[in-house]
């Protein structure tokens, strides 16, 4: 048999390790105060083990960003990182989200709103939702994350006329078995939980019994003359309850329907008129806990596109938020404890924003700004995951391919800064491209972007969605064509035939977006030249010896000392010529000459104190100056004729140009392309200049 192969018997045996050890297993009200008393944190609320949980997956600091990432976004590990979130705006909305409901978890207010994720279409809002409810289920299911319920068991030997089918019965709205003790001694054990918790927060149940346990409740004390042991020993087992969005347990996703036809039952419950004629209309066992806000009890409540309900359905969310009650018809109010997400586009919010008749509701929201992704290498990574999860063709996507795909979606994103920087470079500092000798302030422009977008920068534009779909578009038409290839050429050809086409493009931003289009194009020609460049004159030992020669004289330079002469072996000067012909390439002015030289030091005494080799490859600016000066030394003996003339172009000459572009990355098809569409740019500023 073949050892690879799964049996029934390895299936069956993965599927019992993935499940609690105590799923099905009944416990007493005895064993539950003994292990809450153990591990007060089984009897946190719903805020409290929901903020747990971001932590529980593990968390990392971004120093250099300032954000705090949680890895279930960053990472994903329950679904080897098919479901990773990208870009610094994302996980600081992330983190603000998280930020709220460990607000709510010890009681500052936020657990009394609807945390309301605002965002475009396509910005990822929802798919962040639905990562929160897989998480929750999977959490629920770890010792560290474990809660209990109850049910009734023997009802109809005490109850008189108690229906035989309902002789066991499951808490309906699946209630911590604390909430069975009457609230002074409730108190007095939770009193005691919190001498011994070890948390951020304190455990808090002041929640009563649903209508149709009070009623068995009480019939069962009066049975036994009150005797709350009696009732509790006999007629109540306490069993472990794992959230289960399909099963509608702890975790419920509500979505409106038809405006005309919107009932508050959906959301609340309604009669069950199978137990009508048994127990009559006005008994508690006659209502059927099936509202969402009934199934979403101790857990998640999602509301999609929330605000698309008539305004008279969101007045149960003015309850069920601030006072954490529900109210069914012909019933009393009852408690729940959940976490209410909402979701919603930006048309929806300006309309609802700005009616007077919702300030009620718009005063119990928490609005969470989600917007798209404005580092184009970050894009770029969301596109590269798309690829990863799908069944793509043997295709190679070139060098720059995706990131230029990114770049036009953040330059559509971001709003035009002051003359003084132009919009490509603001897409370049947010992209953390800037150079330190740079005259720009990053901060300063998201501050100003922020203060100049219409709700918050990133909010509107092209969504990553429709960038995707052309890519999907330009891979299956280069298939169609025999190309095995992917460029970006291809990809702007896609953008440009159908952007018109996009229904979510308003006609108004065409224009705009064009002209963003031919920068992307100028940038990636811009980048394309480098490579050719690179390609053409590139020589990695070169690179290393005038690198360690650029940091001897620097570092002579910065100490006052001399340097020995590589040929005379002599003590000489440092040589200032040859350090600005390095520094020149950057572009760094004589007086910011010093700044660079003790950046590029500093860089280099890291390096050493962590037991790192120099290597220029590794410092992005040097090795940038460094290989522009070798282009200058070494462009004379390149033939710039055979670039624009094929008929002058040896064979040898190519293949060893074509194989130093597919060292950078390009497949040999995708060589030839960048080397005739930058190749004939190099060689006429070369032959002109």
């Amino acid at each position: 048999m073949n050892g690879d192969r799964a049996t029934l018997e390895s299936l069956s045996r993965q599927y019992k390790e993935s499940v609690p050890e105590d799923l099905r297993e009944a416990k007493s009200f005895e064993w539950y105060l003994d292990a809450v008393h153990e591990d007060p944190r089984i009897a946190r609320n719903a805020h409290q083990r929901v903020a747990d949980m971001f932590d529980h997956y593990g968390t990392d600091y971004d120093e250099d960003a300032g954000v705090v990432e949680y890895r279930m976004a960053s990472e994903d590990p329950l679904h080897d990182g098919e479901n990773t979130f990208y870009g610094r705006e994302v996980h600081e909305s992330i983190h603000e989200f998280v930020n709220k409901v460990k607000s709510g978890a010890r009681g500052l207010g936020p657990e009394k709103r609807i945390k309301l994720l605002l965002g475009p279409v396509g910005s990822g809002k929802s798919h962040f939702d639905w990562m929160v409810r897989r998480y929750f289920e999977d959490y629920t299911a770890t010792d560290a994350g474990r809660m209990y319920t109850f049910r009734w068991t023997g009802l109809g030997d005490v109850i008189r006329g108690q229906d035989p089918e309902d002789d066991v019965v499951v808490s309906p709205m699946n209630q911590d078995p604390l909430v069975l003790l009457p609230q002074e001694q409730r108190d007095g054990v939770i009193e005691r939980l919190n001498e011994q918790l070890d948390a951020p927060y304190t455990i808090r149940n002041d929640q009563t019994l649903d209508p149709a346990s009070e009623f068995y409740l009480d019939s069962l004390l009066a049975h036994y003359d009150d005797d709350l042991q009696a009732v509790l020993e006999n007629h109540v087992e306490v069993v472990r309850l794992v959230a289960s969005e399909n099963k509608r347990q702890c975790v419920e996703t509500f979505e409106p329907k038809d405006k005309k036809n919107q009932d508050e039952t959906e959301l609340t419950g309604d009669v069950n008129y199978s137990k009508l004629a048994i127990y009559g209309e006005s008994d508690p066992r006659a209502f059927d806990y099936a509202g969402a806000f009934c199934n979403a009890n101790r857990g998640l409540f999602s509301g999609e596109e929330l605000l698309k309900l008539q305004r008279e359905f969101l007045y149960d969310f003015l309850h069920a938020s601030q006072e954490q009650t529900i109210k069914p018809k012909n019933n009393p109010r009852i408690d729940i404890d959940q976490v209410i997400v909402g979701r919603t586009n930006m048309p929806e919010y300006r309309e609802k924003k700005g009616d007077e008749k919702m300030e009620a509701f718009n005063d119990r929201t928490k609005r969470i700004d989600f917007p798209y992704v404005l580092e184009y290498d970050e894009e770029a990574e969301i596109y590269r995951k798309m690829l990863r999860n799908a069944d793509v063709p043997d295709m190679h996507i070139e060098p720059h391919a995706l990131e230029m795909a990114g770049l036009f979606g953040v330059l559509t994103r971001i709003t035009e800064p002051d003359g003084s920087v132009s919009l490509v470079q603001k897409a370049k500092a947010y992209n953390g491209e800037i150079d330190e000798s740079d005259d720009i302030d990053t901060r300063k422009l998201r501050e100003n972007g922020e203060e100049s977008a219409d709700i918050g920068e990133g909010m509107d534009g092209v969504s990553a969605r429709f960038i995707g779909d052309e890519i999907a578009e330009a891979i299956m038409d280069s298939t169609h064509r025999d190309r095995s290839y992917l460029s970006p050429l291809s990809v702007f050809s896609h953008f440009e035939a159908n952007l018109e086409n996009h229904g979510a493009i308003p006609e108004d931003n065409l224009d705009r977006y064009y002209r963003y289009l031919e920068l992307v194009r100028e940038e990636y020609k811009q980048r394309a030249i480098e490579d050719v460049r690179h390609a053409l004159a590139y020589d990695l030992e070169e690179i290393q010896r005038q690198g360690e020669k650029y940091m001897d004289h620097v570092m002579a330079y910065i100490d006052d000392d001399t340097v020995e002469d590589e040929l005379t072996g002599r003590e000489q000067e440092p040589d200032e010529t040859f350090l600005r012909s390095v520094e020149e390439k950057l572009e760094i002015p004589e007086d910011r000459k010093d700044d660079f030289r003790q950046e590029v030091s500093n860089w280099v005494s890291r390096r050493a104190r962590d037991g790192t080799s120099f290597d220029p490859q590794d410092n992005d600016r040097l090795r940038r100056a460094l290989e522009r000066k070798l282009w200058e030394d070494k462009k004379h003996n390149i033939n710039f004729s055979a670039l624009v003339s094929a008929n002058e172009l040896d064979d040898d000459e190519r293949s060893a140009w074509i194989d130093a572009l597919v060292d950078q990355g390009y497949s040999p098809e995708g060589a030839r392309e960048v080397l005739e569409f930058a190749g004939a740019e190099v060689a006429k500023s070369e032959l002109e200049g």
